[in-house]
């Protein structure tokens, strides 16, 4: 039995719903029992301390333990989501929207985790733009941004699904930009210690060609498929709206057809990291991940589901 620690709950993990919902791990011959996390800002350090063997959450994470101690000895092996899932939502239509609109908009970030503001601040050093100079509005949850929003309150505001979806149907918002369009972020895999990989390779092996098989499954379906394995996940949600969140997540290419790191995308984030000093470190790609399993799985080709 492998304990798998869920980051939180979200439309863009989906990849990992859906693997226990389609039987993928099973299939591989390994027995996975998944529970939440207790802060998603402790999910990787909670492996050392003994709550779980593998979890998943953002390779920023690894970084930043790795930054901090660098014996710490966390690594990513399977990448699912290689792009980023937040957008900018705004209350007035701006189809030709540029970073630089958002000069003189109040602006409501994403306060609960740290990766996206983090993002877009070093996509706003490469657009010329000064995040400092940024009027924000004041820090609120996803949801309070997003009544902020609705009520004029704010101009425009970071988030992911389904909020982004919710504000679209509704009419109140406009996507103006989705983050996952500047390509290769890497940002959610199944990350653990070396000491697991070294003591149950089989296990990180099969967990791997698990979540290969599933994201091969997902590329040749719809939304309105994968809303339906992976609705019971998202009960208060409905059907017809979580496909159209898992339909504009597919359009813009988030999750990955194998599980293999891309290293653009390890050392983008990295650098957005470094710029924004939330790391001193330049961690090399080879020390934050391994990815021999997902490339095994790749040489080997993933059977259907």
């Amino acid at each position: 039995m492998v304990t798998l620690i869920e980051n939180f709950r979200a439309v863009f993990y989906a990849p990992f719903y859906a693997a226990q919902a389609l039987g993928a791990y099973a299939a591989e011959g390994v027995e996975v029992r998944m529970t939440p996390s207790s802060d998603p800002g402790s999910t990787l350090a909670s492996l050392n301390a003994g709550a779980g063997d593998v979890s998943w959450g953002g390779p920023l994470r690894i970084l930043k333990a790795l930054d901090h101690d660098r014996a710490g000895g966390y690594v990513g092996f399977c990448e699912v989501v290689g792009r980023d899932p937040f957008f900018l939502v705004g209350r007035t239509p701006q189809p030709q929207f540029r970073l630089r609109d958002l000069g003189g908009k109040r602006l409501g970030i994403v306060t609960e985790v740290p990766t996206p503001w983090i993002c877009l601040q070093y996509d706003l050093r490469n657009a010329g733009i000064d995040p400092a100079a940024m009027e924000l509005t004041a820090p609120a949850t996803m949801a309070q941004n997003a009544q902020a929003l609705a009520a004029g309150d704010a101009d425009v505001i970071q988030v992911f699904q389904p909020y982004a979806e919710e504000l679209v149907e509704s009419g109140a918002g406009h996507v103006w930009y989705a983050a996952a369009a500047r390509g290769a972020t890497s940002y959610t895999s199944l990350n653990t210690t070396r000491a697991f990989l070294e003591r149950s390779p089989d296990v990180a092996a099969g967990m791997t060609r698990a979540m290969h098989r599933t994201l091969r499954w997902i590329a040749s379906h719809d939304g309105a498929a994968l809303a339906a394995r992976i609705g019971p996940y998202f009960p208060s949600m409905p059907s017809r709206r979580l496909a159209a969140c898992i339909e504009r997540y597919k359009a813009i290419g988030l999750w990955n057809t194998d599980p293999v790191f891309h290293r653009e995308g390890v050392e983008w984030l990295r650098e957005a990291m470094l710029a924004a000093g939330y790391i001193r470190t330049r961690i090399a790609f080879e020390e934050c991940v391994d990815n021999h399993f997902a490339s095994e799985s790749v040489a080997r080709g993933a059977q259907p589901l």
